[in-house]
């Protein structure tokens, strides 16, 4: 069976990117001898569609804070684990438990986090598909993100594993609109996803894929913080977040994130992901030379 993957146009996409914005940082009062903090984002879409949300929210804080911010691409999120894991970005947004393994390895902590709403995974399939329950998933393919997405993963392989004991082919596909893709073509029988991601789908492909489980809900995704960016210039960025959700351009602009309310976050929100015994389905990435 053909796994459809767009990592190599990921890769691509990610990579001018990337040369893109260190050739041309975001202009900022500030003088041009201060460098830039960089921002790292998961990349639960394309390279393409996170700049189309990011730039505009960086530009909006950056003009709020007289600080520069550059958005740091990563071509697939084991990538972007191995960039936190080595500290490379000064902010980054990520997945709630990659804020764990970020504050146990580098020390980041989180400053901003979506209060309207909660993360759960979800398992999708064809709405024409004959599956009912997850049990009838036996002996099929699932499509993945990445081994280290909370909701579209990690999350649901414990379910499967710890309430299932279901044997199935899982394959990693870079991004959660591959994975869904991949059902939508036939080249998997279902996807690990979440809401947040699933309802950005094209309708075309979307409209032709339902939700077979869901798993519990936890705190979203939020901005962590690296403790080597000064005190100063932290709070400026999550006062500016929060000063930006309080008007009607600067909610539109961080519903694509998507934030529905911006609010003030802080490591024991995501204590609860400890309790859930998480760490036999991490899987380390490569944190080489790359």
């Amino acid at each position: 069976m053909h796994v459809v993957t767009s990592r190599g146009l990921a890769i691509v996409l990610s990579s001018l990117l990337a040369m893109a914005l260190s050739l041309a940082p975001i202009a900022t009062p500030r003088a041009a001898a201060d460098p830039a903090y960089t921002i790292g984002v998961v990349p639960q879409f394309e390279a393409r569609r996170l700049a189309e949300i990011w730039m505009p929210i960086l530009d909006e804080i950056s003009k709020r804070t007289g600080y520069a911010f550059q958005m740091v691409g990563a071509s697939d999120i084991p990538q972007f684990e191995g960039e936190f894991m080595q500290g490379t970005y000064d902010f980054a947004y990520m997945n709630p438990y990659h804020a764990l393994v970020a504050e146990d390895t580098q020390g980041y902590l989180p400053i901003i986090r979506d209060g309207g709403r909660q993360l759960f995974g979800i398992l999708v399939v064809r709405k024409d598909a004959p599956f009912q329950s997850v049990s009838e998933l036996a002996g099929k393919s699932i499509a993945y993100p990445a081994p280290n997405a909370l909701g579209a993963s990690l999350l649901i392989r414990a379910d499967l594993d710890r309430i299932f004991a279901l044997d199935y082919t899982a394959s990693y596909v870079a991004t959660h609109s591959s994975a869904y893709l991949n059902v939508f073509l036939g080249g998997a029988d279902a996807a690990g996803g979440v809401m947040a991601t699933f309802r950005k789908q094209d309708p075309a492909i979307g409209d032709q894929l339902r939700v077979l489980y869901e798993t519990t809900r936890v705190p979203p995704h939020p901005i962590v913080v690296h403790p080597r960016v000064p005190h100063e210039a932290a709070e400026a960025f999550r006062k500016a977040v929060l000063d930006l959700a309080e008007t009607d351009e600067g909610a539109a602009l961080l519903a694509q994130v998507p934030f529905r309310k911006a609010i003030a976050a802080g490591a024991t929100d995501y204590a609860v992901l400890r309790d859930l015994a998480l760490e036999s389905y991490f899987v380390p990435p490569d944190t080489g030379t790359d």
